[in-house]
């Protein structure tokens, strides 16, 4: 090996001594903040497992409540889920316990446990139908149909035609029943009883078969 190559090969090493002199406190710091990183997120995960876990030990005690007929403990369970990060447990034990107080003569209580639901995505066309149904069966026909707003499922269009029936305006209630009966599956196990309310409205009901 030539003398200049030796040197070459000195230099180097002495520039890569210098540069890890220079910069190895910020290299190992970088692989602390990395391994930190790591670390962390399995913490957080860990964190999010166990307040999951929780939230489903604390749901299926509302539900034991509620078959028990324990309304008030129950109560006392969903504020609880309420005030963690859960909201998903949260909504589900409220609509339950919701259905329940329907289901003691309770309808001011059911109502009120709805309207706290701060419902996600998912659950809020749900929670919105059932606060309609409540105010429909409580003589509140005109708030139901501001609760539904502009839903267009079927479902919703079929509470907003009940709302209109109460309301005693048949006409327009058989153009929502119509409404919902077009977008409703032709197997759906609930298209009969919408066909039936289309036809208590006044309307007809064509053949599906018929009419493709």
């Amino acid at each position: 090996m030539a003398i200049d190559d030796l040197l070459d090969e000195h230099e180097q090493s002495e520039r890569v001594r210098g540069w890890l002199r220079k910069n190895g406190v910020s290299i190992i710091a970088g692989v602390a903040i990395a391994i930190g990183g790591i670390t962390g997120w399995q913490w957080w995960q860990k964190q999010q497992g166990n307040e999951l876990a929780n939230a489903n030990v604390q749901y299926q005690a509302v539900l034991k409540q509620l078959q028990d007929k324990k309304l008030d403990e129950a109560a006392k369970g969903v504020k609880a889920l309420e005030g963690g990060k859960s909201s998903l447990y949260a909504d589900l034990a409220a609509m339950q316990l919701a259905k329940a107080q329907v289901d003691a003569g309770q309808n001011d209580a059911a109502l009120a446990t709805l309207r706290a639901i701060s419902a996600e995505p998912e659950f809020k066309a749900a929670v919105d139908q059932r606060i309609a149904r409540l105010l429909i069966a409580g003589g509140k026909s005109d708030e139901a149909i501001k609760q539904l707003g502009a839903a267009s499922d079927s479902a919703s269009l079929e509470i907003h035609g009940d709302a209109l029936m109460a309301a005693g305006k048949r006409d327009e209630a058989r153009g929502q029943y119509e409404k919902a009966l077009k977008t409703l599956d032709v197997a759906a196990p609930q298209r009969r009883l919408l066909e039936i309310k289309v036809m208590d409205a006044g309307g007809t009901v064509t053949d599906p078969a018929e009419s493709a």
